[in-house]
């Protein structure tokens, strides 16, 4: 007789129903066992958390255990069990670990390899290779595409949250209702009462510090003192929520009207606006992708409207970055109608033009780099991988922490947040179907090179720009991703033509192209991967995307935007076309009224939160690897963060606005938000 002691750890995850029974098989080279029956009794001795063993006799050996499998009955309750990993302690005396890390649910068979990863040109043993066979199987039958609308990356055919399946549901004692969640920020910050006073524009702009009463933050203080300071204008372009859209202006674009004459006063070199632009001095940012958007009609009581800027910017002998012009329109031609303002404006004209040059970032932001480009691509990335990719590769291994809820909010999202009368409807300027145009005409200028930091930062020419923290912690960031996924990769992959090889890997890359359309004039997502370099790259991307990136973009909101008047969220007046006709009575007029306003900072507060029991980069509390050399890399990966870490630390102690957001111990692994 033979016996083999299995060890089931349950999870974190409060059980849902009653537990009844489930039928647990050893399957090994030689052999499998009888189902043994793990009953109520068994369940009712787990707490949470807990490890509870039970033997396994058998007459002959089994051989090397390769599968241990789990069936489950379905009783009159729908219950369902989160197992977190079994081990198996052979007659020898050797362990086993088989990490699950799944829930097991109404009639169900789980079967389990164990934590070794293993590439599928590496399998020797027939019934594993059917097995992985028929593991992709069913995830491809799970995780199906669906187009959400034309011209969007493809996401998860699931029209409501409780369509998605069990494994990448929110955990029970954390769900999103958007709606409940900005009603409790509205209650948090004390807006109850403005909101009642929904149309109504604010008298004048110290008026919007009543909704300011209950924030107790540093830089949004910070922001209310000094918004309307060029400096502080230009600063946000570089550190704020949106450190994404400015770049090195070498050539003025034709249909900007700006001229020498304008800007000379500006100019504090003593050099010609040419000479300035060919010594690289001269930013822009380009709101191009706005241009004839349809501004949000969803309230027939108020009328509301975009533009499409243009905003130069200088960096100056003190090394700051200022605006020195900016435009509104942008006719045909740069010639009668493009207005161009200028500091030397008064003060309401030149007010008023940033203001509106900032809400144009918001929305911008919003919808192009925070949705597209962090939760849409996040997305794609994360149901190729389901799809393609077995529990046992190893990329699927290092990537499944980095894809943790991803597919939940974005399908909250779209059943709450960014669809036809959403929560997004309600204060921006792109809601309805500008919320459709914007992310259209984005993904017709999304390339996979764009998200690789390095590169997206040269094709910017910000590479030299003084005071670009977003810019050094990402690189730190992306560096030391870079070098755990090289380490990762090099355990696995002894060449490249062990990449070729890897038909998962292979099916991953076209399947991402698939999700992001790549088409004839295509994004440039590579369909194949022909070197381990191409795969740590992309590797890279999708991690760095999912956690850095998002971060940067995402949990600055309610520092950069809560005071409206720095970022209003929409205008309720067209752009002015001419100098000298604005008041502070027009601009009042133009900011969002007090619903709208209270409205976006419930909303930037509620979405600039970590949420319970947040996960970190590097933090990795489920152990999907089990083999020494990854454990060491993971450590090792964990260290340089520290590093990072601490070099933020340092750097910050002398900044007035401390840079917090690439501070890796404040990096979500993964889009969850």
């Amino acid at each position: 007789m033979f016996t083999y002691t299995v060890s089931v750890t349950t999870g974190n995850q409060e059980f849902a129903g009653t537990i009844d029974y489930v039928y647990l098989t050893l399957v090994g080279t030689e052999g499998r066992s009888d189902r043994t029956l793990l009953d109520k009794s068994f369940f009712d001795r787990f707490a949470r958390g807990a490890v509870v063993s039970v033997d396994v006799s058998v007459k002959e050996t089994l051989g090397d255990i390769l599968l241990v499998k789990l069936e489950k009955e379905k009783f009159l309750f729908n219950d369902q069990w989160y197992c977190r990993c079994i081990s198996v302690k052979i007659p020898s005396g050797y362990e086993i670990e088989f990490p699950c890390y799944r829930w097991i649910a109404n009639k169900q068979e789980v079967v389990l390899r164990d934590g070794k990863a293993r590439l599928p040109q590496d399998e020797k043993n027939s019934l594993l290779k059917e097995h992985r066979r028929m593991e992709l199987e069913s995830r491809q039958q799970l995780f199906r595409w669906k187009e959400w609308h034309p011209g969007f990356p493809m996401n998860i055919d699931a029209d409501s949250s409780n369509e998605l399946p069990l494994d990448i549901q929110f955990e029970l004692d954390k769900s999103v209702d958007f709606d409940l969640n900005f009603l409790t920020a509205i209650e948090n910050l004390g807006l109850n009462k403005l909101m009642s006073l929904f149309q109504s524009s604010w008298t004048d702009i110290a008026d919007f510090g009543k909704i300011f009463v209950n924030i107790k933050n540093h830089v949004s203080d910070y922001v209310m003192q000094n918004w309307n300071k060029d400096s502080m204008f230009g600063y946000q372009f570089l550190n704020g929520s949106n450190p994404m859209m400015i770049r090195k202006c070498m050539k003025l674009p034709d249909k900007f009207a700006v001229t020498q004459e304008m800007v000379k006063g500006s100019l504090d070199r003593g050099l010609t606006l040419q000479e300035e632009l060919k010594a690289g001095n001269i930013y822009i940012a380009d709101y191009a992708i706005l241009e004839g958007v349809h501004a949000n009609a969803t309230d027939p009581n108020t009328q509301q409207y975009l533009a499409a800027p243009f905003c130069l910017l200088y960096k100056n002998s003190q090394n700051e970055i200022v605006p020195i012009a900016i435009q509104l329109s942008r006719q045909a031609t740069a010639g009668e109608g493009n207005t161009v303002f200028l500091p030397s404006d008064n003060q309401y004209d030149w007010m008023l033009a940033k203001m509106w040059v900032k809400s144009s970032d918001f929305n911008f932001h919003q919808l192009v780099i925070h949705i597209l480009r962090t939760h849409l691509t996040s997305e794609v990335f994360a149901i190729a991988m389901y799809r393609q990719l077995a529990a046992v590769h190893p990329v699927y291994k290092l990537l499944i922490p980095h894809v943790r809820f991803t597919v939940a909010i974005n399908t909250a999202g779209r059943e709450k947040l960014i669809c036809e009368s959403g929560l997004f409807d309600k204060a921006n300027s792109t809601g309805g179907i500008a919320i459709v145009e914007v992310i259209q005409k984005a993904m017709k200028t999304l390339t996979y090179k764009s998200l690789c930091l390095p590169e997206a930062m040269k094709a910017r020419g910000v590479e030299d720009l003084p005071n670009y923290y977003y810019r050094d912690d990402g690189m730190m960031v992306w560096e030391a991703v870079k070098s755990f996924v090289s380490d990762v990769v090099k355990i696995y992959y002894g060449s490249d033509e062990k990449v070729q090889e890897d038909k998962e890997i292979q099916a991953f890359v076209k399947d991402v192209c698939v999700g992001m359309k790549n088409g004839p004039k295509s994004c440039e997502f590579p369909d194949s991967l022909k070197t381990q370099d191409q795969l740590v790259e992309l590797l890279t991307v999708v991690i760095f995307t999912a956690s850095a990136q998002h971060a940067a973009v995402n949990f600055g909101q309610y520092d950069w935007y809560a005071w409206v008047p720095n970022s209003p969220s929409t205008m309720r007046k067209p752009p002015p076309a001419q100098k000298g006709q604005v008041d502070m009575k027009y601009i009042m007029e133009s900011l969002p009224d007090r619903g709208r306003s209270c409205w976006h900072l419930g909303a930037v507060w509620a979405l600039s939160r970590f949420q319970d029991k947040e996960l970190f980069l590097g933090d990795y509390p489920d152990k999907y690897f089990t083999e020494q050399p990854v454990m060491k890399a993971i450590e090792t990966f964990r260290k340089k963060l520290a590093e990072v870490t601490n070099i933020i630390k340092s750097r910050n102690e002398n900044l007035k606005l401390p840079y917090c957001y690439l501070s890796p111990d404040q990096i979500p692994n993964s889009v969850a938000i």
